[in-house]
């Protein structure tokens, strides 16, 4: 079997948040959330990553980030291109908004040839997490029994909005039986509140939700591609310039239809992100905090 590829979505605009937080510093020498992904995944055993980017951005991400990664890791690039589509499907005048993580994931079918992991550019996983998850893809990872890590839905919200998580429930054998992305979770008087249908609804502190960091063989894309197809075939002609796909609602119908298990694993450390610039002083305090008690080197690399 092929060593696993750790895979990055780093192609997306950050309307929330205003800018690409996916390369903001927040670390003391200016070291984004991504570094330290790739750092904790390079400690875990990955030796190679690949970032889905837009092909403009590329230059930034090698000066930014990828140059210093190249001295430890093999990085490669996979190009989320907007007229790169199915068959049969054309980008509608006035399109600029990307297709979503289903096709972010699907833009990398002719580059991962082995087990890989996939994660979100802006989201601190964890040392914990990228061990977890390149032991599965080591030992126990087959075609259509992939995986993924769930962290509980209270230590994954922002004091400063809303946000998007996919609410996953388990079978008693620990594999995922069901998965609904909510667009809209917010921590209100402690308590966690999705807003579903325009209605607010109480979830339990301790809900299962998907902070997308998935275990995948490369089967996945050719599973997830008529899926998308189907939806973007409905959805352009009503919502042209804002329908995408995601990438927890593909494995959602991929499980209810029986075609792959997703076998659920867990994390010991503590999720934070960037869903928003408010969220970025917290961030970097929490960094630094990780730093200062030695959990990663002052200067990353080094």
């Amino acid at each position: 079997m092929k060593k696993p590829v750790l895979v990055i979505l780093a192609a997306g605009i950050g309307s929330r948040y205003g800018g690409m937080k996916q390369i903001d510093g927040v670390g003391n020498h200016g070291e984004p959330i991504i570094e330290f992904s790739i750092y904790d995944a390079y400690r875990a055993g990955f030796e190679k990553v690949i970032l889905i980017i837009k092909k403009e951005h590329e230059a930034v991400f090698r000066s930014c980030l990828t140059d210093r990664v190249e001295r430890h890791m093999e990085v490669g690039f996979a190009y989320q291109d907007m007229h790169d589509l199915p068959d049969g499907l054309e980008v509608p005048e006035g399109r600029t908004k990307p297709w979503g993580t289903t096709h972010a994931l699907w833009a990398c079918r002719d580059i991962v040839d082995g087990p890989f992991a996939i994660i979100n550019a802006d989201d601190f996983y964890g040392r914990n997490a990228y061990k977890t998850i390149y032991d599965y893809l080591c030992n126990e990872i087959e075609d259509d029994k992939y995986a993924m890590v769930g962290w509980q839905c209270r230590n994954t919200l922002t004091d400063h909005g809303t946000v998007t998580r996919g609410v996953c429930q388990t079978n008693p054998e620990g594999y995922l039986t069901d998965i609904v992305e909510i667009k809209e979770i917010a921590k209100k008087d402690g308590k966690c509140i999705a807003i579903r249908n325009g209605k607010p609804e109480e979830l339990p502190d301790d809900t299962l939700v998907s902070m997308n960091f998935w275990g995948f063989t490369p089967k996945i894309f050719a599973e997830v591609e008529p899926i998308m197809a189907d939806y973007l075939k409905n959805n352009i002609p009503v919502n042209p310039e804002k329908c995408e796909h995601v990438i927890p609602t593909a494995v959602g119908d991929l499980v209810e239809s029986g075609k792959c298990s997703v076998k659920v694993l867990s994390s010991a450390d503590d999720w934070f992100g960037v869903t928003y610039q408010e969220d970025k002083p917290e961030v970097i305090r929490r960094i630094q905090e990780l730093k200062d008690a030695g959990v990663y080197p002052d200067i990353v690399w080094e």
